[in-house]
């Protein structure tokens, strides 16, 4: 033991005090990193302090091991010595990658999620943006009070109610989609310093979505009060322009009406029916089989069918609506009138297996390149019985499929067999109004090849010059379209439906409208979508 040199303690050499340091360093970074963990526990503020602390210790770490570094390249590498530099190498691009992939590309999805229980923390020091329509309404604002009191408001009540949600028990819609963004503020520098030196907080910044506020005005008015959806589409970029659905909901009052909504059964308001909605797709359909039947034969020539106004195989009957004869038709004259006839003996002809894989390549079944949706469904296979067979070829049998799935298989036709990505967000601008983010339009997925495009739009476009939808004839811009009567009952009750997109030879505008228990879609959902495209083209 020799104290007066300072150099020995009980025969063994004492530390240095840079090791002594960098061993203080070490274990307060990670002490540090343990209480950075808990977030509930420690706070927001707490949380703020110790990841800078970290920040600021993992700097003076590398300061005092700089020699190391700069030998890491020199030396003799030992078996030992490389096992040793691959495991540090290892752990620092694990925790780069780490930081990559959650803080960079999942960033938006883990914030935004509901099961994050750290999102209320943002409103503590940002006041909710704004959410604009693409012609400069205001969807959603936060008008705070001058005692502090912040709260959210929508001008046009139930008109928006599902595509922009709610902020109250939680969120929806754009509301969720949204909601990092909108607790997130790009303020000037200096203005945020100064608010945050004042304990103010800072504007959240605004989205300015694709959504046109006059369109959802006249879908929403042609829609009436009768129950169903409504969606329109820019098919050349995938913008959502419109998605109304009824019953609907005021999301100023959803707090003191919550309870009354969740049980509500018979109305099932909270229910966004253009996305999440499952009905019969009817005779909107008959694309489906349609371009089946092309994929199989190679063209539409050649097919011919004579319509008494049923048919009848393995003991099951179907009737063409309202039991009409058509009489002779070919394959253009059938997808015009909506044969059913016609329809189900092509099915029969094409079989289970063959319709499915040709759903399957429209989504049926599959994901949709959207963030909240009911996945369609489709049943058929090679074993199916010829009865469902018939059913499902004219849109009927087991198939379930949302207004949203129809428009986006409306899309793919109307831009020459590709999807664009849809999406609800165009820009994200600060409280400025200076440009954060701006989407660019995206192919999501080739759907069909261009001359199938092209095939299905010239079927379409029979069904408005001369078949089901011709009262969508005749105006200052062409349309293609398909109608669609989807029976839900026993008693022959049926939903309308119609599919169509306008200016046919540069298509730029997919309607897609359901209207529960509408009857034929000539009678109710074709005056819905005519005044949409009406009002589109007057602008």
């Amino acid at each position: 033991m020799q104290l007066s040199s300072g150099k020995t303690i009980w025969g063994k050499p004492e530390m240095k005090p840079k090791i002594k340091l960098k061993i203080c360093i070490d274990i307060l970074m990670t002490a540090a990193l343990l209480f950075l963990m808990p977030y509930e526990l420690v706070g927001r503020a707490a949380h703020e302090w110790i990841g800078t602390e970290i920040f600021l210790l993992f700097i003076l770490h590398h300061i005092l091991n700089r020699k190391w570094t700069a030998h890491m390249f020199k030396g003799k590498y030992t078996k030992f010595r490389i096992l040793q530099t691959i495991l540090v190498a290892a752990i620092f691009i694990s925790m780069i990658g780490y930081l990559i992939y959650f803080d960079g590309i999942k960033s938006d999805d883990f914030i935004n999620s509901p099961y994050n229980t750290r999102q209320d923390s943002f409103s503590d020091r940002v006041v909710r943006g704004k959410i604009l329509s693409s012609d400069g309404q205001v969807l959603a604002q936060t008008n705070v009070s001058e005692d502090g009191t912040e709260t959210r408001n929508y001008p046009y009540s139930n008109m928006f109610s599902h595509v922009v949600g709610y902020d109250t028990n939680g969120k929806s819609g754009l509301e969720s989609e949204a909601n990092f963004t909108l607790l997130t503020s790009h303020s000037f520098f200096l203005t945020q310093m100064k608010n945050q030196f004042l304990n103010e907080k800072n504007t959240g910044d605004t989205v300015v979505s694709t959504l046109n506020a006059n369109l959802q005005s006249i879908a929403y008015n042609a829609l009436g009060d009768r129950r169903g959806a409504v969606v329109v589409m820019e098919p050349s970029t995938g913008k959502r322009l419109v998605e109304v659905s009824k019953p609907d909901f005021d999301p100023n009052t959803i707090g003191d009406n919550w309870d009354y909504l969740v049980n509500d059964e018979n109305d099932s308001s909270l229910l966004n029916r253009a996305t999440n909605g499952a009905y019969p797709p009817g005779s909107t359909f008959k694309v489906v089989t349609a371009l089946d039947y092309f994929r199989k034969k190679g063209t539409f020539e050649g097919y011919n069918y004579l319509c008494e106004g049923s048919i009848t195989l393995q003991d099951h009957t179907i009737h063409c609506y309202h039991n009409t004869v058509h009489g002779q038709e070919n394959f253009y004259s059938a997808f015009a009138n909506s044969c059913n006839c016609a329809f189900a003996d092509i099915g029969v002809g094409l079989g289970g297996a063959s319709l499915r894989e040709t759903a399957e390549n429209l989504l049926f079944n599959k994901s949709l390149p959207l963030n909240s949706y009911r996945t369609s469904s489709f049943s058929l296979d090679a074993d199916s019985v010829t009865p469902l067979i018939m059913q499902t070829a004219i849109g009927q049998g087991n198939t379930l499929v949302s207004p949203m799935h129809m428009a986006l298989i409306t899309c793919a036709i109307a831009n020459d067999g590709v999807l664009m990505k849809p999406y609800l967000i165009d820009e994200v601008v600060n409280d400025n109004g200076d440009s954060v983010k701006k989407t660019e339009p995206v192919a999501y997925k080739r759907l069909m090849s261009s001359n199938e495009a092209n095939l299905l739009g010239k079927l379409m476009k029979q069904v408005v010059d001369s078949g089901t939808a011709s009262a969508l004839s005749g105006r200052s811009y062409t349309v293609a379209g398909k109608t669609g009567s989807a029976e839900f009952d026993e008693e022959g009750h049926s939903h309308s439906w119609f599919i169509g997109y306008s200016n046919v030879d540069d298509p730029d505008l997919v309607v897609a409208v359901i209207v529960e228990n509408g009857g034929s879609g000539s009678e109710a959902a074709v005056p819905i979508a005519g005044q949409i495209f009406d009002a589109y083209h007057a602008s």
